[in-house]
């Protein structure tokens, strides 16, 4: 699981209870600087302090576009992780489903790639006797040793395509549910 690193300056910023709330205000969205003094109740340019304090330490993103005047702010991955330190098991459950899915089609693949025609060109009756499928392939009437297919790395990969629909569909609620905001 990922962890989030805090330094001193960092735990300054987060010391105080004002940042915190803002934190949380921006917690799914992003917003101005003037919709924030809304939310909190301050003023503009105490909220502009701590709002820069809380980007100097990499808790929060400006996002500033070329011709527009607003500047929008928005949680970044450092200050998401503080909030729903759940989503690093989300991420991780996310990468092992798509492992899975891996597996399951190289198993596959390898599977298909393993099955060979079989050729007969029989001589005489007596060669057709001594012929056993699983072993051998009768090739102008010699025997030839091949590798045969087996069904049980094709089961597996089945196995590992439904565990992987399986860890999509509860890592994707877990996602849902947690994206929801809390307060």
């Amino acid at each position: 699981m990922a962890k989030v690193t805090l330094d001193r300056d960092a735990f300054k910023a987060l010391a105080s209870d004002t940042r915190l709330m803002i934190l949380r205000s921006l917690d799914g969205k992003k917003m101005t600087v003037t919709e924030l003094s809304n939310v909190t109740k301050m003023n503009k340019a105490t909220m502009h302090e701590h709002l820069s304090k809380l980007h100097a330490v990499g808790l929060i993103k400006r996002n500033e576009r070329e011709g527009h005047k607003w500047v929008y702010y928005k949680l970044s991955w450092k200050g998401a992780s503080l909030l729903h330190p759940e989503n690093n098991r989300i991420v991780v459950m996310f990468s092992t489903t798509f492992l899975v899915l891996i597996a399951g089609i190289g198993g596959i693949i390898n599977y298909v790639s393993r099955l060979k025609p079989v050729v007969f060109e029989l001589g005489s009756i007596e060669e057709t006797k001594n012929y056993d499928m699983n072993d051998a392939v009768m090739l102008g009437g010699e025997r030839s040793s091949e590798i045969v297919a087996n069904p049980f790395f094709l089961y597996i990969a089945f196995a590992c395509i439904i565990c992987f629909l399986v860890l999509l569909v509860i890592s994707y609620k877990r996602y849902k549910f947690n994206k929801k905001p809390k307060l």
